[in-house]
């Protein structure tokens, strides 16, 4: 009589049962880092205002929009202070221009030693911030942040971050917010298509997120 060759119903269970908790292993890996992920974005939205606060308790004026920021910290010059003083920081978000004071921002929070980076203006590569996903960070008025169409925020500043994943914009704003993209003091916006927001975000679609504080 020949021996039958395969595998018995008990090695199938345990290959299956191997399978599950490998596959299982995975996504929590995958949960583990997408958490992560989001609290490093979350980290800017709630670190951001701290140094523009800190600044302003330190100086008694606004980063960005200081007319005595050469006076203030050392390492800046009277060209490179704030272009208007009126409590706002004007310009765009993610401005290149170095005369906008929320491209001069940064360059106060950081000889203040409130936030990291380099403060030479005219590195173009590595002055802007980043994000951990790369993408660009920014302050400027809610006047000017023409992303957000409507909505009016109830506050007078605004913060972005770029290139955020719909998945991670959604748990970012669920974390901070609503969890709704066009609703509340954060918004799900496509960078370079201003609206009132996306209230479900694709997932794997990068989107720009600000927050009003």
């Amino acid at each position: 009589m020949k021996k039958q060759l395969g595998f018995s119903l008990i090695e199938l269970a345990i290959v299956l049962v191997i399978a599950g908790l490998l596959l299982a292993g995975v996504m929590r890996g995958q949960e583990l880092i997408a958490n992560a992920k989001v609290k490093s974005l979350a980290s800017d939205f709630r670190n951001i205002p701290t140094y523009f606060y800190g600044y302003q308790d330190r100086f008694r004026t606004l980063p960005g929009d200081d007319h005595a920021a050469d006076t203030h910290v050392t390492g800046t010059n009277a060209s490179t202070n704030g272009q208007v003083q009126n409590g706002l920081i004007q310009g765009g978000w993610n401005s290149s221009t170095n005369t906008d004071e929320s491209f001069l921002l940064w360059q106060h929070l950081r000889l203040a030693g409130l936030a990291t980076g380099t403060t030479d203006i005219a590195n173009t590569t590595q002055y802007p911030p980043r994000n951990s996903e790369g993408g660009q960070l920014g302050v400027t008025s809610v006047a000017d942040l023409t992303a957000v169409t409507s909505g009016t925020f109830n506050t007078a500043h605004a913060m972005c971050s770029d290139a955020i994943l719909g998945r991670y914009a959604l748990q970012l704003d669920t974390m901070m917010d609503d969890g709704v993209g066009n609703s509340g003091v954060m918004r799900i916006v496509v960078n370079g298509t201003p609206g009132t927001g996306v209230a479900a975000p694709a997932a794997g679609t990068a989107y720009l997120v600000c927050m009003s504080f």
